[in-house]
């Protein structure tokens, strides 16, 4: 079963409370994902530590449920 945007939303939020998200639908399938995360969490940490602190929240859904995401991440200004 494909993972719905409100479930990206939860997990990305329960590893990143203060995060800012925004998720679209690239495909229109359900299936095809971008999210672009803004997160002071990410002050000091290489673009490869960003995506990894997103990423591990999805458990190793990633690939199974949650097929693909695009992902960009940003800092407060």
């Amino acid at each position: 079963m494909a993972m719905d945007a409100s479930e990206i939303e939860r997990r990305i939020k329960a590893a990143l409370p203060d995060a800012e998200i925004e998720i679209r639908d690239l495909a229109g399938d359900g299936d095809h994902w971008a999210a672009t995360v803004k997160s002071e969490q990410f002050r000091g940490k290489t673009r490869v530590q960003q995506h990894k602190l997103v990423y591990d929240s999805f458990l190793g859904d990633m690939g199974g449920a949650l097929h693909a995401l695009s992902l960009q991440t940003v800092i407060p200004d």
